[in-house]
Order: structure tokens, then C-alpha cells, then sequence
């Protein structure tokens, strides 16, 4: 039996549409220990990270996680030879454990970065500053969210 015109456009549209829908890709609705630890590789690579330097001002209990204020700060002379190249922020629960990267020269002043962030629950979070030696120092601080940002609710 032939195609009419009809059923021809018919079924050249559905597979035009067909093609246009995006795939829908599924992330678990809170990070895991495993998506903190590979973003934080993805950074680091096999480099060492050392503790000190790096210094996170945060509130320790916030109401509202939607607006968290954060400033992050790095000991540094912020000369030509001893800078800090970036400052990379991350979080243990959000779905995207990686929520920050700065990237910083020798002519940014001083090693600093001021932000918000939105933090889906009760968490630590983590900064991770790279120098003009390719060594990277880290802080973290643990907050405490009353009010969870985040989390979408199904109704």
C-alpha cells in the first residue's frame, strides 16, 4: 500500500522531533564521597595537597542555605614568582560537589575571592588553592544548615 502525503509528514516530523529532545541524564540528588573525592581529583591530579595557607570565612550556622556568604583567603606575597594561580571550592552533599573555581595572576592584589553559594544541607566545605609552584593547600569548615537549599520537592 502506498504512503499517502499525510502519513509521510506524519511520521518525517516524529522523527525530526525525535531527534531534537534531549536525552535526559539522571544525577543522584545529593553527592557521594566517591563524586567529592574524583572532582577534587580532577583538580589536584595525583599533587599532594598540604593543609595551611588557605583560610575560609563562613558562617558556621546559617538559616538559609539558598545564600551562604563565603570569603576565601590565601597566605601569599601575590609577587611575580609567589602567587596564587586559583582557588577551587568544593562540598560534600550538594549535586555538583565542585561549586567554585577562580583563577587569580600575579597582578589580582591579593589572594582572595568572595562569594555565595547555595549548600543543600549540613556539610563541610572545602577550598583548595593552587601556587605559582604547582602546590596546592586546602581548609575546610563545617556549616550547619537549618533551612536546606537545593532540593526540589515533587508534587
Amino acid at each position: 500500500m502506498p504512503t499517502t502525503r499525510r502519513q509521510f509528514l506524519s511520521l518525517a516530523g516524529g522523527v525530526t522531533a525525535a531527534g531534537t529532545i534531549p536525552l535526559v541524564t539522571l544525577r543522584p540528588l545529593e553527592a557521594t564521597p566517591a563524586m567529592l573525592t574524583a572532582a577534587i581529583h580532577n583538580v589536584v591530579g595525583e599533587t599532594p595537597v598540604r593543609t595551611g595557607k588557605v583560610k575560609i570565612d563562613i558562617p558556621p550556622l546559617v538559616e538559609n542555605g539558598n545564600t551562604v556568604p563565603m570569603t576565601v583567603s590565601v597566605a601569599s606575597p601575590m609577587t611575580a614568582n609567589d602567587y596564587v594561580k586559583s582557588i577551587h571550592l568544593f562540598n560534600e552533599k550538594n549535586p555538583q560537589p565542585n561549586i567554585g573555581n577562580f583563577y587569580l595572576t600575579s597582578s589580582s592584589g591579593r589572594a582572595q575571592v568572595a562569594t555565595r553559594v547555595r549548600l543543600a544541607d549540613t556539610q563541610k566545605v572545602i577550598a583548595i588553592a593552587r601556587l605559582s609552584d604547582d602546590t596546592f593547600w586546602q581548609a575546610g569548615a563545617d556549616v550547619v544548615v537549618t533551612l536546606a537549599a537545593c532540593t526540589e520537592e515533587m508534587n
